[in-house]
C-alpha cells in the first residue's frame, strides 16, 4: 500500500501502530456524537456539554452492569460510588473518552490519551467481564493496545508528537527513553 513517496509493509511497523492509534481513537471520538452534544454560547459559540440522554440513560447501563456483577468490591464501587453519583460519572465518561479519541487520533499526547482510555477500558471491563465473552476479549484487546500505543510512544508517526519531538527533541513531554 503506498502512502506518499513511501510504501506501508512489514518494514514500516510504526506506521501499523498510527494506523491502530487512529482506528482506536476514531473509536473513541464518537462519543463526541453520541455522549456529548453543542450549545450555542451568545448564539454564535458552539460549546460541548454533556448530552441530556446520556446523563439520563447511564446511570440505567451501571445498574444492569451492577446487577449480578461477581467481583464484590466492584460491585460495591458501581452500587455504593458511581450510582448514586451517577450524574458525575456521567460526565466523566462522556468526556474521557472524548478525550481519548481527540489525543489518539491526533497522535496529540498520545501516553496521557492511552492512560486514561486504559483506565476506562479496565472499569468498563470489570464492569462488563461477566456479561458475555465477547465483552472480555473486547475490553482485553483494548487494554493491550492501549499499553502498546503508550509504550511505543505512538504518536511520534502520523502524529502531533512527533512533531513536538522533532521540534522539542530534549522536551519532558517528547524525550526518548534510554534503549
Amino acid at each position: 500500500m503506498a502512502y506518499g513517496s513511501k510504501t506501508i509493509g512489514m518494514d514500516h511497523p510504526g506506521q501499523w501502530l498510527a494506523l491502530l492509534r487512529i482506528v482506536v481513537g476514531l473509536y473513541f471520538a464518537k462519543t463526541v456524537l453520541s455522549k456529548l452534544t453543542f450549545v450555542m454560547v451568545g448564539g454564535f459559540l458552539p460549546v460541548p456539554e454533556t448530552s441530556a440522554r446520556w446523563l439520563a440513560v447511564m446511570p440505567t447501563i451501571v445498574a444492569k452492569q451492577a446487577n449480578g456483577n461477581p467481583i464484590g468490591w466492584y460491585h460495591d464501587f458501581l452500587v455504593g460510588t458511581v450510582l448514586p453519583n451517577a450524574r458525575l460519572f456521567a460526565h466523566l465518561t462522556a468526556w474521557g473518552e472524548a478525550a481519548v479519541g481527540l489525543l489518539l487520533t491526533l497522535g496529540l499526547l498520545t501516553g496521557l490519551g492511552a492512560l486514561i482510555g486504559l483506565w476506562l477500558v479496565a472499569n468498563y471491563g470489570l464492569a462488563t467481564q461477566w456479561m458475555s465473552a465477547g465483552q472480555q476479549g473486547f475490553h482485553l484487546v483494548l487494554a493491550a493496545l492501549m499499553l502498546a500505543f503508550f509504550f511505543a510512544r505512538a504518536g511520534r508517526t502520523w502524529g502531533v508528537d512527533g512533531a513536538l519531538a522533532r521540534a522539542r527533541p530534549r522536551s519532558i513531554l517528547t524525550h526518548r527513553p534510554l534503549a
